[in-house]
C-alpha cells in the first residue's frame, strides 16, 4: 500500500504546472519593450461640450402685409445685408406720398404765417395793428411749426415702413428650413417668423469643468496666454476642429460645483453645428523636456505604483515610480527611472521579480501569431519544446 500511495503522489506532482517564472529553469516569457525618453507632454482638461452659436436670429416681418417675393433657398449661405423677403409696398408707398403732401400743405401754411407775421411786425412798430393781432400771428407761427415737425416725423415714419418691406438679413450666417410660403399675409406679431439664420464661422462651444480646475485656468487667462481647445466626436477619437478658449462665466453652479467656459473655432471646414455634443480637449500648460513613458508601461499593485525595468541580462525587476501628468497614451515619470531605461509595455501578466524575458518587437504584439512564435522560441532556447 505504500508503494502504491508513493506511485500516486509522484505521478500527481509530475503532472501539476509549474508557476510561470518561478524556476531558475523556467521558460522566459516573451515581451514587449519601450525605452524611457524625454518630450513634451500637455497638462490637458477634459469635458463634455454643446456647440452654441454666436448668433442666431429668427427672421420676422416688421409691418403687415402679403409676401410678395422670397429671395432664398433653404440652406443658402447670405450676408449681412442681402436680401431675404420682400413684403408687397403699395399700401405704404401710398402712405409715404399721403405724408409726405400733407407736410407740403403745411409748411406752404407755415411759409404764409411767417410772411404775414414779418408784416404785424413792422406794422406794430407803427402802432398801426393792435399788439393782440400780432400775439395771435406768432402763436399761429408757432403751431404751424409744430405741426410741419409732425408732418416731416409721419413721414421718416412712412419712410421705415417702407423700408421694412425689404426683408435684409442681420448677420453672416446659413439659411434654415423655410417656415412661410409665398403669397401669406404677414404680420409684425407672428411668432414663428420667416426663417431662421445661423451664424457658423466663427462658432463656440459651451463646455463645464470642475470649480477645482478653476484658479488654474484664470491664472494661465491672467497672464495673456491663449489656452488651445481641441474638439472631438462623441466617441474622442476624431478630431473635429482647434480653436481656443475666449473665457469662463463669473458664477459657479451650487448643484453641480462646475463652471460655464466658452472656447471658439473658426469652423470655416464645417464640422460643428449648433447643439452638436462633442469631447473638448483644453491644453493649460506644456511640461516640456521631462521624461515621459506609455501608459501600457504602468502597473499598480502591493509596491504601489510600479513598472516591470528590463534589465541587460534579459530579466525583469520591480521598480517604483512616481508619476505626474497623462497626456493620451504617455504619462510623465517624476521619478524612479532614468532615460534609456526599458520597461515591459506588453507581456507583463505573469511577471515577477527576476522572471527571465525574451525581447520581440512592438509588431509582434499586435498578433497571435507573433505572440506564439516569441513564446515558442523562448521554450525552444531551454529545452522546453516538443520533443521527437
Amino acid at each position: 500500500m505504500s508503494l502504491l500511495a508513493g506511485i500516486v503522489w509522484w505521478t500527481r506532482q509530475q503532472a501539476a504546472p509549474q508557476p510561470a517564472g518561478g524556476g531558475r529553469n523556467a521558460a522566459p516569457m516573451s515581451i514587449v519593450p519601450a525605452t524611457i525618453g524625454k518630450g513634451d507632454i500637455g497638462v490637458t482638461l477634459n469635458a463634455l461640450g454643446t456647440v452654441t452659436s454666436l448668433a442666431t436670429v429668427t427672421i420676422k416681418s416688421q409691418i403687415s402685409g402679403y409676401l410678395q417675393r422670397i429671395d432664398f433657398k433653404e440652406g443658402d449661405e447670405v450676408k449681412k445685408g442681402d436680401l431675404i423677403a420682400q413684403i408687397d409696398p403699395r399700401p405704404y408707398e401710398a402712405t409715404l406720398a399721403q405724408a409726405r403732401g400733407q407736410l407740403a400743405r403745411d409748411e406752404a401754411q407755415l411759409k404764409g404765417a411767417q410772411v404775414d407775421l414779418a408784416r404785424y411786425q413792422n406794422l406794430a412798430k407803427q402802432n398801426a395793428v393792435p399788439h393782440q393781432t400780432l400775439d395771435t400771428q406768432i402763436a399761429l407761427v408757432a403751431q404751424n411749426q409744430g405741426t410741419v415737425e409732425a408732418d416731416r416725423a409721419s413721414v421718416q415714419s412712412a419712410e421705415v415702413n417702407l423700408a421694412y418691406c425689404r426683408i435684409v438679413s442681420p448677420i453672416n450666417g446659413r439659411v434654415g428650413l423655410r417656415q412661410v410660403d409665398l403669397g401669406n399675409y404677414v404680420t409684425a406679431g407672428d411668432s414663428t417668423g420667416l426663417v431662421v439664420i445661423t451664424q457658423l464661422e466663427p462658432i463656440s462651444v459651451l463646455f463645464t469643468l470642475p470649480e477645482d480646475n478653476l484658479q488654474a485656468v484664470a491664472k494661465r487667462l491672467r497672464e495673456g496666454a491663449v489656452l488651445p481647445a481641441t474638439a472631438y466626436d462623441r466617441s474622442g477619437a476624431n478630431k473635429l476642429a482647434e480653436g481656443s478658449l475666449q473665457t469662463f462665466d463669473s458664477q459657479i453652479d451650487p448643484t453641480t460645483g462646475t463652471i460655464k467656459l466658452r472656447a471658439q473655432f473658426e469652423n470655416d471646414k464645417r464640422t460643428l453645428y449648433p447643439n452638436q455634443f462633442v469631447n473638448i480637449r483644453l491644453l493649460l500648460d506644456t511640461h516640456k523636456d521631462v521624461m515621459t513613458m506609455p501608459m501600457a508601461g504602468v502597473q499598480r499593485g502591493v509596491p504601489g505604483t510600479f513598472v516591470y525595468l528590463v534589465s541587460a541580462d534579459s530579466t525583469v525587476s520591480v521598480r517604483p515610480v512616481k508619476l505626474g501628468v497623462t497626456d493620451g497614451d504617455r504619462v510623465e515619470v517624476m521619478s524612479g527611472l532614468e532615460v534609456g531605461d526599458r520597461v515591459v509595455i506588453d507581456g507583463a501578466d505573469k511577471l515577477r521579480e527576476g522572471t527571465k524575458v525574451i525581447v520581440r518587437s512592438a509588431a509582434d504584439a499586435t498578433t497571435p501569431a507573433g505572440a506564439a512564435k516569441g513564446a515558442a522560441s523562448g521554450a525552444a532556447k531551454h529545452g522546453d519544446g516538443p520533443k521527437q
